[in-house]
């Protein structure tokens, strides 16, 4: 077998449902690496939320903020920001609705409030404290991603208002907000154009909503046992649940392992 370059997801994939990385998969990704495959990351996440993860595997080529800022080799490749005049506009209603909001660039994260419920919950579910107050953050930065804190049913006037981003909805009281027609697929070509390879060269894994693109953008794309419906339907393999070896199981069944 030729050189393969391979992307996991974190949450649900790489990461076990108590956002523990597996021994099993800690040893696979290596063994690839030794094999010579090329082994990369592709998530919603902000860089600095898996620095650690990174260099535990040893994995310096990343897609984050599904597609709005890649890395390859740790050197920046694509940087898509949101457009500062419509987050600004965006963050306005928001607190008219009193829904927080979370800017995130690809070093830190800040909260335009000193605190709410509906953030500690949301971003400690990923094993985070709660942001630090600092509503101009979004003016002295690029933003790649905010996080709006509001409920599903009251996400839809937003989608409607703000065409120019895109709403991924992540927790019950908390959606990813993004620049319009960005995703981790179009990440994975950009990494696939530098380094010079065809598409039945990529393979992917993931879980989410988020993934369905990259799943449908190769034949080899695998799904996680805990995948939603709609994501098994998007894969060409379903593996086992995360915490029953299922990035060991997905692999050897790809014929990586």
């Amino acid at each position: 077998m030729g050189q393969k370059l391979i992307f996991f997801d974190i949450d649900g994939t790489l990461l076990d449902h108590d956002k523990a990385l597996p021994a099993t998969t800690e040893q696979a990704v290596k063994q690839l690496k030794d094999e010579g495959h090329y082994v990369a990351i592709a998530t919603g996440r902000a860089p600095f939320m898996y620095k650690r993860l990174r260099e535990k595997l040893g994995i310096y080529t990343f897609i984050s903020f599904n597609g709005q800022y890649v890395a390859l080799e740790g050197d920046p490749i694509v940087r898509n920001p949101l457009n500062k005049k419509e987050l600004a506009r965006f963050t306005e209603a928001a607190v008219e609705h009193d829904h927080p909001v979370v800017y995130m660039d690809h070093e830190d994260m800040k909260a335009n409030i000193p605190y709410h419920p509906h953030i500690e919950t949301s971003i400690g579910s990923l094993k985070f404290e709660h942001p630090a107050y600092d509503p101009a953050y979004l003016e002295e930065r690029e933003i790649y991603q905010a996080l709006l804190f509001c409920t599903a049913d009251e996400q839809q006037p937003y989608e409607e208002r703000f065409e120019a981003f895109d709403f991924i909805r992540w927790h019950e009281f908390s959606t990813d907000v993004l620049p319009s027609g960005g995703s981790k697929a179009k990440g994975i070509e950009a990494v696939m154009n530098r380094l010079n390879m065809k598409r039945e060269d990529v393979y992917v894994f993931g879980d989410g909503p988020n993934d369905l693109e990259m799943l449908q953008f190769t034949d080899n794309s695998v799904a996680m046992g805990n995948a939603l419906p709609e994501v098994k339907k998007a894969a060409g393999f379903v593996t086992k649940d995360v915490d029953d070896d299922g990035i060991v199981h997905g692999l050897k069944h790809m014929g990586l392992l």
